[in-house]
Formats: C-alpha cells, sequence, structure tokens
C-alpha cells in the first residue's frame, strides 16, 4: 500500500501532488478504524464504516496513478532492475519491521478464535517471521494463527504481495503498452470485477490474503481493475484546477468507505454494484479531483504532509494490534459501547508508532539503502515523486 509520492531517494521537477498524500492517510486511518469495529462485528452484514476493506481497492488505483506519473516517461534512462530497486528500498524496510512486530505480539494474542497459536513453537514463530520478511506467502503448513492467511503475523501483507504483483507487471510489460491496449485491459478487469462483485456468493470484493484459489481469484480482481485503471489515467487524463480538493475528496472517500451494507443476505448482488461503482467509478474520480486540487495554507500542508508519511507505515503495522484487540473483545465479549475508548487507544498507539518507525528507521533505511544501491552515474538525488 506504499504509494508514496514524497519519497526520500531521488530527484525530479515534476509537480507534487500533496493532496493524494493526505488522502492516502484518510484512506489509512478509516481502514485501521474499520479493522478495529470489525473485531465487535458478528457477520459481514452488521460491520460498523462497512465498506472500510474498499481502502485496499483505492490505494491500487492511487498506487497505479502514481507509478505511471512518476516512471512513464523515465524508461530510456532507468533499467527494470533499478525500478525494482527503487521499489523496495520504498516498500521493503517496512515490511521487515512490521513482521518483527507481529512476532512480538503474536503470544499475547492466544485466544479461541486464533486456534493454532497455543501450539505453535517460538522457533516455527521465527521461521515464519523471517519468510514474512521476504514477503512470500505462506500455505497451510505454515498457518500459525489458524486464519488462512499468507501472511499470519501480519495480516495485511497480501496487499502489499499484489502491489509487488503489480509493480512487476508494470515494469516487464505494462509500461510499454499502447493507451489502447491498456483501455482495453482495464475493460475487461473491469467487467471481470463487475462479474465478480455482483455474481459472487457474496456480493463484496473481502478477500485476497490467502493462497486459497478462490482467494488468490479475489486479489488478483482487486489488483488488475484499480491498478491499470489509475495507470490510464495517468496517461490520458489532464488534471483541473477544482477548489478545495482536499476537504471534497475527504468527505466522498469517507462516505463510500462508511456507508452501510446494501441489501441483505438474499439479495448480495445490491452491495456488489454499489462496490463495481465505487471501485470503477468513484475511486478514480477522486484520484483526478485530488491532483487537480491545490494545498494553499501551511496548516493544510503540514496536514497532507503528515497523514501521506504515516499512511504506509500505520497500514502495515497496524494489524498485530488489530489481532490483540480482536482476542480481547472476543474472549471477553466484549460489545462496540465498552470496546470504543481501547479501539481509541489502540487507534492513538498505531498512529504514535507509525510516527517513530517511519523518523528513526524507515526514513533513515531508505536514506542509506538508497545511498549505497542508487551512487553510479548521479542517481542519487532528493525529493522526486516516487510511488
Amino acid at each position: 500500500m506504499a504509494h508514496d509520492l514524497s519519497s526520500v531517494g531521488f530527484a525530479d521537477t515534476k509537480r507534487h501532488y500533496p493532496i493524494l498524500d493526505g488522502l492516502r492517510g484518510v484512506a489509512a486511518l478509516i481502514v485501521v478504524t474499520f479493522h478495529l469495529f470489525e473485531a465487535h462485528a458478528a457477520s459481514r452484514f452488521v460491520q460498523i464504516i462497512n465498506h472500510g476493506y474498499l481502502a485496499v481497492d483505492f490505494f491500487f488505483v492511487l498506487s497505479g496513478f502514481v507509478i505511471g506519473y512518476a516512471y512513464d516517461d523515465r524508461w530510456k534512462t532507468m533499467s527494470a532492475t533499478e525500478f525494482f530497486k527503487r521499489r523496495l528500498i520504498r516498500l521493503h524496510p517496512m515490511i521487515v519491521v512490521a513482521m518483527i512486530i507481529g512476532a512480538i505480539m503474536f503470544y499475547f494474542q492466544s485466544s479461541p478464535i486464533f486456534p493454532n497459536i497455543e501450539k505453535t513453537p517460538v522457533w516455527l514463530l521465527l521461521v515464519v517471521m523471517v519468510i514474512g520478511m521476504t514477503l512470500i506467502p505462506v500455505g497451510a503448513a505454515l498457518d500459525i494463527r489458524g486464519w488462512g492467511e499468507m501472511h499470519p503475523l501480519v495480516g495485511p501483507g497480501w496487499s502489499l504481495f499484489y502491489e509487488y504483483v503489480g509493480n512487476i507487471l508494470y515494469a516487464l510489460f505494462v509500461r510499454k503498452f499502447s493507451k489502447l491496449m491498456l483501455a482495453l485491459c482495464v475493460f475487461v478487469f473491469g467487467c471481470a470485477l463487475v462479474h465478480y462483485c455482483v455474481t459472487g456468493p457474496n456480493g463484496d470484493v473481502i478477500g485476497g490474503w490467502s493462497l486459497a484459489p478462490a482467494q488468490m481469484r479475489i486479489g488478483l480482481t482487486r489488483l488488475l481493475y484499480p491498478f491499470f485503471a489509475g495507470l490510464l489515467l495517468s496517461r490520458i487524463v489532464k488534471v483541473g484546477q477544482v477548489k478545495h480538493a482536499f476537504l471534497l475528496c475527504s468527505v466522498i472517500i469517507t462516505v463510500a468507505l462508511a456507508l452501510p451494507r446494501f441489501g441483505g443476505e438474499h439479495d448480495v448482488w445490491i452491495n456488489g454494484l454499489y462496490e463495481s461503482l465505487c471501485i470503477i467509478l468513484v475511486f478514480p474520480l477522486i484520484v483526478w479531483l485530488g491532483a487537480s486540487g491545490e494545498v494553499r495554507s501551511g496548516g493544510s500542508a503540514k496536514v497532507c504532509g503528515f497523514l501521506g508519511e504515516i499512511s504506509y507505515p500505520i497500514y502495515i503495522i497496524h494489524y498485530p494490534f488489530v489481532y490483540t484487540y480482536t482476542a480481547w473483545v472476543h474472549d471477553n465479549k466484549v460489545p462496540v459501547a465498552q470496546g470504543w475508548p481501547v479501539a481509541i487507544a489502540v487507534l492513538a498507539v498505531c498512529v504514535l508508532l507509525a510516527w517513530v518507525c517511519l523518523r528513526f528507521y524507515d526514513v533513515p533505511v531508505r536514506r542509506w539503502l538508497t545511498a549505497k544501491t542508487m551512487k553510479k552515474a548521479g542517481k542519487v538525488r532528493t525529493a522526486q515523486p516516487v510511488a
């Protein structure tokens, strides 16, 4: 989910889009809140901030847009190897620390809701942590939590796995596509998305975190249309002049993710239609509006900057705390009315830890890696808009 427009590492004269940074942060905070409320939900039909999981699909649209904007015109002087180095430097340091946090907190999450924790020896936990640091998915043999996740220490690692898939496809093939070819892909992947949402068993895009074939289909469906649509958007749409774009886009994304589920258990297609609309039309519109706005005041710039900076760290490190909160809620049968003060505290801890990780680990490590790997041919620069 790292779609940073202001990463440490490389310089450029391209326009920067601080509003997109801020929107990424808004969506990240919403998804953390959604996950905390999800601990209290009896089913997918009664969740608070019901569509919070769609933040991932918004991130994929944003990722395609930013990567196309940052890299499409660089391939005459940049190799695929250099591109992969830049992406690894941007994404991987926080993946490593997230897996460490997940391992440290693992045994504190012991609960009947996580059936495999008590029988997991330390050596196996360490093996899963090291594999997780590579972002290589694990199967059932290493399912140390019992939820079938490809990354059982940090559940949202699945979306980073697909982020890497999108990056690899872009560098090897998609960057060479014409606008027409890209548009055809967007159309086909959009049809596949609508078909799954409307005809699927649950009427939503929840899923993608497992190596089970059905889950991998969901993961690829969630990646391909948003990522390709964002990339096409970066190539064909000219930004406009939109006033109060950050406020407007923040309201739209918040409403879209917070609306209750549409329809019931016997007409799930209604909700699937809503989610298709969000992913296919609303999210690209938000990205265009955000790119078309400007941040004029110092206060707004600071808010967008802060939200953008913590967005990736909070997204990748928050779930170990959600596991712990979920175990507490489940074991003590805590209702929302009693749990919300603890949930707010967990959210605050996640924000603080994300900021600490950013300032004292992620930024210094990325600077060091950039200096070590990008020295040749004067490639070390500063302030490039990097996705």
